[in-house]
C-alpha cells in the first residue's frame, strides 16, 4: 500500500530532464558537504550543547527557549545546524523522486536511495553525540559519516550524468584504477587521524563550567605528526598516479580531475601547517573541514572517472571498447 502510494505520487510529477536531475544531484553534494562545515562551526563556537537534548532542542520544546540553561547564541548556532538537516533531507528526497520519475537504471536508483537513508543514520548519530555529552569518538564518527556521504553523493552525480542504455568503458588500466582506489583508502586513514587530532585538541564543542567534555587522552603532537604523515602518503600516491596516467595517455577528463585533487591536497596541507603554528584558530578549523569535504569530493570524482558509461559505438565505423 505504501509502495503504491509512492509510485502514484511519483507518476504525478513532471518528467525531469537530465539537466534537472544533475542540478538536484549537485545540490545533494553541496548540502552533504555544507552540513559538515556548519557542524564544525557548532564545535568551534562551543555550541555543541546549545540544544541540550535530542530530538527535542530542550526538554519539552523542539525549538530554543528562554528558559534553557544554554546561552542564546549557542542555542541559535546548534538549532540552525539542525534546521539545515531538513535541507539535506529535501535534496536527498528530490534526488530519489527525480531519478524514479525518469525511470533511471537500477544503479542510479540505489545511489539515490542511499542519500535519504544515510541522512537518517547521520541524524541518529548526531542525537547520540548530544545525548552522550559530545564524546570525542561520537563527534569523529559524525564527521566521518558526512565525508562518506559526500563521496557517495559525488558518485550519484557521476552515475546520473551517464546514459542508461550505454556500456561501461574502462578509461584507465586496471592497475591504475586500483591505485586510485588506494588513494581513497589513504584519504580515509588521513580523515580518521584528523578526527583523532580534533578529539585531543582544544575545540571540544562545549565549554560550560558545569560540564566536562571527555577528550582523547593521547599526545596531540604525536597525533598531528601521524595525520601529517598520512597526508604526505596520500599526496605521494596521487603524484605516482599522475605519472602513471600520463604514461598511458589517459583522457584529459581524468588528468584534470587529478590536478584538482592535488591542488586541493596541497591547499589543505598549507592550512594544516598554519593551524599548527597558530594554535588552531577557530576559523581555520572550519576552512580545514571544508577542504576535507572538497578533497573527498574530488577524489571520488577521480575514482569515478576511471570507469564511465558511454553510448555504444557503431560497429561499422568504431573500434570495440573494453567493458566491465
Amino acid at each position: 500500500m505504501l509502495y503504491r502510494g509512492f509510485v502514484s505520487l511519483v507518476n504525478r510529477l513532471p518528467l525531469p530532464s537530465l539537466a534537472v536531475q544533475k542540478w538536484i544531484a549537485f545540490a545533494v553534494i553541496l548540502s552533504q558537504g555544507g552540513i559538515a562545515v556548519t557542524g564544525s562551526v557548532v564545535r568551534v563556537t562551543s555550541s555543541g550543547l546549545g540544544c541540550t537534548t535530542w530530538p527535542q532542542c530542550y526538554p519539552g520544546s523542539f525549538v530554543p527557549t528562554a528558559s534553557s540553561t544554554a546561552p542564546a547564541f549557542h542555542q541559535a548556532v546548534e538549532f540552525g545546524n539542525r534546521l539545515l538537516t531538513f535541507l539535506v533531507i529535501a535534496t536527498a528526497a528530490a534526488a530519489v523522486l527525480a531519478v524514479t520519475r525518469a525511470s533511471r537504471r537500477r544503479e542510479v536508483l540505489v545511489y539515490a536511495w542511499l542519500m535519504p537513508l544515510s541522512t537518517v543514520l547521520q541524524a541518529v548519530i548526531g542525537g547520540i553525540t548530544v545525548l552522550t555529552g559530545l564524546l570525542w569518538w561520537t563527534v569523529a564518527v559524525h564527521l566521518l559519516v558526512s565525508m562518506a556521504m559526500v563521496w557517495l553523493s559525488v558518485l550519484l552525480y557521476h552515475k546520473i550524468d551517464q546514459p542508461d542504455d550505454g556500456v561501461d568503458v574502462i578509461t584507465v588500466p586496471k592497475q591504475l584504477r586500483r591505485l586510485t582506489a588506494l588513494t581513497g583508502v589513504m584519504l580515509a586513514a588521513t580523515l580518521v587521524a584528523g578526527t583523532m587530532v580534533t578529539g585531543a585538541g582544544p575545540h571540544a564543542g562545549d565549554k560550560s563550567p558545569e560540564r566536562t567534555v571527555e577528550r582523547l587522552e593521547l599526545d596531540i603532537t604525536n597525533l598531528v605528526h601521524l595525520h601529517a604523515e598520512l597526508l604526505v602518503g596520500y599526496l605521494a600516491l596521487l603524484v605516482g598516479l599522475g605519472f602513471g596516467l600520463y604514461a598511458v595517455g589517459a583522457r584529459a577528463s581524468v588528468t584534470l580531475r587529478l590536478k584538482v585533487v592535488i591542488a586541493l591536497v596541497v591547499a589543505q596541507a598549507c592550512v594544516g601547517l598554519v593551524q599548527f603554528w597558530t594554535h588552531v584558530p577557530a576559523v581555520l578549523v572550519t576552512i580545514h573541514v571544508a577542504l576535507a569535504a572538497a578533497c573527498t569530493a574530488a577524489t571520488a570524482a577521480l575514482y569515478g572517472a576511471g570507469r564511465v558509461r558511454e553510448t555504444a559505438p557503431s560497429t561499422a565505423d568504431s573500434p570495440a571498447v573494453t567493458s566491465a
